[in-house]
């Protein structure tokens, strides 16, 4: 059922308007697959997508074009769930200068070395919802917005505790001693970074969708290397998993419509106007009907995480903002909060759509200190869109890569070819890891990450 099907069926005011026709000024960036699939022999256009979800090809880089570390990317665009690939990826090295602060009046930060100071290294994957341009943007430009803020905080990251004051003053004599009880460590100033970046990041891209007319957003799932650590941050339902030899370990915390129930609820509890007097903001176990008036059932609200019972009023019949629960659970309508659609207003979506959270969503970070691991060469982060989650677990991945690679251990491709086979394992082939053919009919994106590389490629400690 499409947004406009919903919207003449239960919603007031008639159909909503036709999309524009695609062209310059409907879109603020134009369609294209990350840089790095350049000369990889697919054609990157909607039309490479064969109508057989099982022939869909899949696309890698180009073999001779190497990704930091050396590691491995895949891709295959969704089953005519939309035009256009709606995934994006993007990678390379972080180069940090080192700033101090100005001795001007106007206190200005002044860069006053050229040269790099600390150099890190990035993967990103972005899931658009509602086309790719939000993506698109994102993957143009989160990685600058974190070498910005992390120039801000260089000088910290560097000492042996962040101090209280980066001009060098010590205006009180206790302040080491304040930040040793906060607990303030160089990790969490790159935990900030990360965090403005993409606060940074979600302020550009609404500017551009405003000003082009455009709706929509996206996930993000970024993997960042500095200084021995590798810092993990999602917003959305993208994941990212280590898998070792006997060890398979989280490094990624996904927004689900369950997760993100409370909010959503608290939002529809502050801003009522939202709900248009068509949903209601309380969650049931199932969707009410009219038998269900003046009975007592379950429910909870926006400050619960327990269940409660309740007299089912008129107003409850309505359409709910949640339905189901955990990776299937459902949005019938969803508050958007992205400036890229307004401050506060309504978006109904597709009532079979899971919840992609716009970017402005604060990202949940993990930290993974890869210097205090004892590494074998098999060690690799595997980061996917929810394309491959929904048809794999990560049991099930953690078996493919470990049996993928002790069988091709001399291929210096390999984890390209790692990343291609385990998005074939998503398109029903008989014998595949599901074991029931499932196919996965949305965009698919995999980075495999080599951990052993970082010894000899990351530098700039």
């Amino acid at each position: 059922m499409s947004a406009g099907w919903f919207r003449r069926r239960f919603l007031p005011g008639g159909p909503l308007p036709e999309p524009r026709p695609p062209g310059p000024r409907s879109s603020p960036v134009p369609y294209h697959r990350p840089r790095f699939l350049r000369g990889s022999g697919s054609s990157p256009g909607a039309n490479d997508a064969s109508r057989r979800p099982d022939a869909r090809p899949v696309r890698s880089p180009a073999r001779g074009r190497t990704l930091p570390w050396n590691a491995g990317y895949a891709e295959i665009i969704n089953a005519e769930k939309s035009e256009f690939n709606e995934d994006q990826a993007a990678c390379g090295k972080l180069c940090i200068r080192r700033c101090e602060f100005g001795i001007e009046e106007d206190q200005e930060w002044l860069t006053v070395c050229p040269e790099e100071f600390l150099t890190g290294h990035y993967w990103a994957l972005f899931d658009g919802h509602g086309g790719p341009a939000a993506a698109i943007l994102a993957a143009n430009t989160l990685h600058s917005c974190l070498r910005r803020q992390l120039e801000v905080v260089v000088e910290g990251m560097m000492a042996a505790q962040p101090p209280m004051h980066l001009s060098g003053r010590c205006v009180c004599s206790s302040d080491p001693q304040f930040v040793e009880e906060k607990g303030i460590r160089a990790e969490d100033l790159v935990i900030g970074a990360l965090e403005n970046a993409f606060q940074e990041c979600d302020d550009v891209i609404g500017r551009e969708l405003e000003a082009s007319g455009q709706v929509g957003g996206c996930t993000a799932l970024v993997a960042v290397f500095l200084q021995g650590k590798l810092y993990v941050a999602n917003a959305g339902d993208s994941r990212a998993i280590l898998v070792r030899r006997d060890e398979i370990r989280l490094l990624s915390s996904e927004f689900t419509p369950e997760t993100e129930r409370q909010r959503i609820q608290q939002l529809a509890f502050t801003y009522p106007e939202l709900l248009a007097g068509e949903f209601t903001r309380l969650e049931f176990p199932r969707r009410l009907k009219g038998d269900d008036l003046g009975q007592k059932v379950l429910f909870r609200d926006h400050h619960m995480r327990g269940w409660s019972y309740k007299q089912v009023e008129k107003t409850d019949l309505k359409y709910p903002l949640i339905h189901g629960q955990g990776r299937q659970a459902r949005l019938l309508g969803t508050l958007a909060v992205s400036r890229g659609l307004g401050d506060h207003q309504l978006r109904v979506l597709d009532t079979d759509i899971q919840l992609k959270p716009f970017l402005l969503s604060i990202p949940q970070v993990t930290v993974l200190d890869v210097d205090q691991l004892a590494l074998q060469e098999d060690d690799v982060v595997v980061m996917a869109t929810d394309g491959l989650w929904d048809v794999l677990s990560n049991e099930q991945v953690a078996l493919l890569v470990r049996s993928f690679l002790t069988g091709n251990r001399e291929d210096p491709h390999r984890f390209s070819e790692l990343a291609k086979m385990l998005i074939h394992n998503t398109q029903g082939k008989d014998g595949g890891a599901s074991g029931e053919g499932q196919v996965s009919y949305d965009d698919v994106s995999v980075f495999v990450i080599p951990l052993s590389s970082q010894a000899q490629e990351s530098g700039g400690h």
